[in-house]
């Protein structure tokens, strides 16, 4: 067998190149240059059907797909293009042998809960299933983190809708005996954190305000305090991290979702909303509302979300949830349904009204009552549902892995550019550590 490969072959050199010899070590575990060990048989049997020609290598453009089969689900763009250029990343004129497959699979389960076909039937029960309920009881010891950042104009409703949304005064007006008629000369970042209790589950929730965004004659750069306001808790966050005497939990102090409040002109978006959202959608989850919606009709309404949704498509402005972030069909449909609805139309209040016997939330004009959480009145119940019943871990999860983690590779590399390449361990003093 002709090789360029010298002296001794690997295992998964043979399995790659002889058909004999792969049926023989089909049940054999590979394992790779970083110690994780892959079930042979399913990639065995995955790399030879793409190996048409059984040349025992394959195209490295159907690689994207052919991992896809193996996991067993459907993977995000985003997902699709970081294996892609792991696979060119190890190529050899654009094909891949099975070796170097194999270590394309290993890193790309590191990423992923999906295995598919590598996952490994049990023969009785061994208790695994309990490791929810542990974890929850954990979570529920230690309590959760949220932060929420309303930015807007004044007299846009964003403490009301704060406190409608958590059903307490929570907002930084209602803790405070600030007076509303003094419009602030910049931009001023307030926070104030509750810890608030339903059913045995606590969190931890700060409410971060913006007073005078958007209020001036001039706004050039009125973004930038909250833009540094956000980074700022990122490197809070990432020294605490790198710290050698790290603490055993760190403090969540990082945004988790910016609701951009949209006065509701009926017109379309202003500029400095469009110029808002291009700065801070790749630091933070924007999540855009019209406020005040009950001051237009119907019909109105749908036209002015369809303008601002226009309008962030052609400036290229991405809201939360990111198409680019959905995971699987079940994810994306989900998604797509909440994608359509946005921006929402939103109406707070945090007064109660009797209506058939039973307390609503509501607005009382002379035409009638609008109930705050009913659908057919406004859209706040698809905000709630989403902020606080489906997606808040999902804001979380996406906060910490693709905004802070930009943040962090951003700084680290900085640093290293400063720092100058990085000794050996083996030669790394106490001084170093």
């Amino acid at each position: 067998m002709e090789s360029d490969v010298a002296t001794e072959p690997d295992v998964r050199d043979i399995v790659a190149t002889e058909p004999e010899v792969r049926q023989i070590v089909a049940a054999v575990w590979v394992v790779t240059g970083e110690g994780v060990c892959l079930p042979d048989d399913a990639l065995c049997a995955a790399f030879e059907t793409a190996d048409v020609q059984k040349r025992g290598s394959i195209d490295v453009q159907i690689v994207p797909k052919l991992v896809q089969d193996v996991l067993g689900s459907s993977l995000a763009p985003s997902e699709k293009d970081a294996i892609r250029l792991r696979a060119e990343s190890k190529a050899k004129k654009g094909v891949l042998y099975f070796a170097d497959f194999v270590e394309v699979m290993s890193e790309t389960l590191q990423t992923t809960t999906q295995w598919g076909k590598l996952t490994t039937t049990l023969s009785g029960y061994v208790g695994i299933d309990t490791l929810q309920e542990q974890m929850r009881k954990k979570a529920l010891k230690r309590g959760f983190e949220f932060h929420i950042m309303v930015v807007g104009g004044s007299g846009l409703g964003k403490s009301t809708l704060v406190n409608t949304l958590f059903k307490a005064q929570i907002s930084r007006r209602s803790c405070t005996n600030e007076s509303e008629g003094t419009i602030p000369k910049t931009v001023q970042i307030k926070s104030v954190s509750h810890v608030i209790e339903e059913k045995g589950v606590r969190l931890k929730l700060t409410v971060t305000d913006t007073p005078g965004f958007g209020d001036q004659i001039n706004n050039e750069n009125c973004w930038l305090p909250i833009l540094e306001f956000i980074n700022d808790q990122y490197e809070k966050y990432l020294s605490e991290e790198v710290n050698v005497s790290r603490k055993k939990h760190i403090p969540d102090t990082r945004v988790h979702v910016c609701l951009y409040f949209i006065s509701p002109t009926g017109h379309s978006c202003r500029p400095l909303d469009l110029e808002f959202m291009k700065r801070l959608d790749k630091v933070v989850n924007i999540v855009p509302i019209i406020a005040k919606a009950d001051t237009l009709t119907l019909e109105e309404r749908y036209a002015f979300k369809k303008r601002v949704r226009e309008d962030l498509e052609f400036h290229g402005i991405q809201f939360y949830p990111m198409k680019s972030l959905d995971e699987d069909e079940e994810e994306t449909a989900i998604n797509q349904a909440l994608r359509e609805k946005m921006p929402f139309a939103i109406v707070g209040s945090d007064r109660e009204y009797q209506v058939n016997g039973k307390s609503v939330l509501g607005r009382k004009t002379k035409w009638g009552l609008i109930e705050v959480e009913n659908k057919n009145h406004c859209e706040f119940a698809l905000l709630r549902d989403m902020l606080i019943r489906t997606h808040m871990q999902d804001l979380k999860d996406v906060t910490d892995s693709i905004h802070y983690e930009n943040f962090r590779r951003e700084r680290l590399e900085m640093h290293s550019e400063f720092a100058g390449p990085t000794p050996p361990y083996h030669e790394m003093g106490e001084s170093n550590l």
